[in-house]
């Protein structure tokens, strides 16, 4: 039972509708954009999802909603909150089946997610584990030039301009030892976009 104080005052509404908004557009955005091969499985095979299932679908989907949420020119402070919950709750899934690239590339994620929001305290944490994570499973090539570019754009959040520089300098390093010139063009249209907070240095880097 509610307690009659529960609504003390327009504030505490406020709260409560925003968080439950939050929670009904993961619930929609999830339910129309993600894969619904998990679904289909069970009208054909008449059996229940597995938890792998379950955690696959919902990692990947709210994954897709926070680069949607990036990729918009403006967001609402609702959006930002989502976005923000969509990336940790992300993660979670990923930490149910996830293998070591999926944990390095959610808390990059993460990392990716507060530094674009100017949060530096969130933006260096989570890019200081993607590097550990890197470094801990000798992850090398895509995944070390990304976790290179977190710790140079999360210190560039937090002002930290010699650190910005040092990071800046490996990620540009990392970044022309990619294979793939697919992925090598995509990581350079990455590092070259914003937001740099006055930390970029245009000599620094690629392209």
């Amino acid at each position: 039972m509610i307690s009659k104080n529960f609504f003390r005052n327009s504030g505490d509404i406020r709260a409560y509708l925003t968080l439950f908004t939050i929670v009904l557009l993961m619930i929609i955005v999830i339910q129309g954009c993600t894969p619904r091969t998990a679904q289909e499985g069970e009208m054909t095979e008449n059996r229940p999802v597995t938890e792998a299932e379950f955690n696959q679908k919902y990692a990947a989907g709210l994954n897709g909603l926070v680069w949607n949420l990036l990729e918009k020119e403006e967001r609402t402070a609702q959006e930002e909150d989502l976005m923000v919950h969509a990336a940790h709750t992300s993660y979670f899934h990923w930490s149910r089946i996830g293998t070591p690239e999926n944990l390095q590339r959610g808390e990059w994620l993460i990392s990716r997610v507060y530094a674009v929001l100017n949060r530096p305290e969130g933006a260096l944490h989570h890019a200081e584990r993607c590097l550990e994570l890197t470094r801990e499973h000798n992850l090398v090539d895509f995944d070390l030039a990304y976790a290179y570019e977190g710790m140079a754009r999360a210190n560039a959040s937090a002002g930290n301009r010699k650190e910005c520089e040092k990071y800046l300098k490996l990620a540009n390093e990392a970044g022309e030892n990619i294979a793939e010139q697919e992925n090598r063009n995509l990581f350079f249209d990455d590092l070259n976009s914003d937001p740099w907070y006055g930390g970029k240095i245009d000599c620094l880097l690629h392209r």
